[in-house]
């Protein structure tokens, strides 16, 4: 989740009040939250730009934000980067930017092996972005094992997952085991608004991924039902202790 309308030093600190599971737990001076998922820079957003892992002749520019995310990652003490792979040009071959992909991720494993980064890839919906090279989970996971590092794996939003594909305790079952997911993120479907709305029974996910043995991060990526009205991202909680009071042990 994302507090929009607080600046970095104070959103950090709500959300360290929200609770462990709004950014996740770790050990730290200022505020006892990790910050999970620094993202490389995705090219020039504003002209509709979203990731260059998969673009040919973007190498040099590619290579150079993963550098600077490295940086990031180890300034906020972040065990992971996601690394976006782009739109697909017109006219390009699907081949070309496969191989351009693979290229330019093992670049990024190398380079992030050293700090103990992950590199995640993450499948997204042609619907909230369209021309989005990468949409499945069986095409990520064919990706990872094609380039063959332990440092690369998958970010499993399953919001994303259920709008291209549905399915999602099977799709949970068959790659989760595998230890190649990295990270999962929610958000509820279809709006992507709080993970207690739309169509997806989150709790039984849950448990699932803890009967699995998951044992990473669940990352809440959701634009809050209330917008930009001040505090709406924290009223928009209430889930969570409910979440938390279902789930506590007897």
């Amino acid at each position: 989740m994302r507090w929009t309308r607080s600046c970095s030093s104070r959103g950090w600190k709500i959300a360290c009040a929200a609770g462990d599971a709004a950014v996740g737990h770790t050990q730290n001076n200022h505020c006892p939250r990790q910050k999970a998922n620094p993202h490389a820079p995705p090219g020039d957003w504003e002209a509709g730009e979203r990731g260059m892992a998969c673009l040919p002749g973007r190498e040099a520019e590619f290579r150079a934000g993963i550098v600077e995310a490295i940086a990031y990652a180890q300034a906020l003490q972040a065990p992971r980067i996601h690394v976006m792979a782009g739109l697909v040009p017109p006219s390009q071959a699907r081949e070309t930017l496969h191989a351009t992909y693979v290229d330019n991720l093992r670049v990024a494993a190398r380079l992030a092996a050293p700090h103990g980064l992950q590199v995640l890839i993450e499948p997204i919906n042609a619907r909230d972005m369209p021309g989005y090279f990468l949409n499945r989970q069986d095409e990520a996971h064919a990706l990872v094992n094609a380039i063959g590092v332990p440092n690369v794996q998958v970010q499993m939003d399953l919001s994303h997952c259920q709008i291209v594909e549905g399915d999602l305790a099977t799709k949970i079952r068959q790659y989760v085991p595998t230890g190649r997911v990295g990270h999962v993120q929610i958000a509820g479907v279809p709006a992507r608004h709080e993970p207690d709305t739309g169509e997806v029974n989150y709790p039984y996910l849950f448990q699932l991924l803890d009967d699995l043995g998951y044992a990473g991060w669940i990352g809440c990526e959701y634009r809050p039902a209330r917008g930009a009205v001040a505090g709406g991202t924290s009223d928009g909680l209430g889930w969570l202790p409910r979440e938390r009071s279902q789930r506590a042990p007897s």
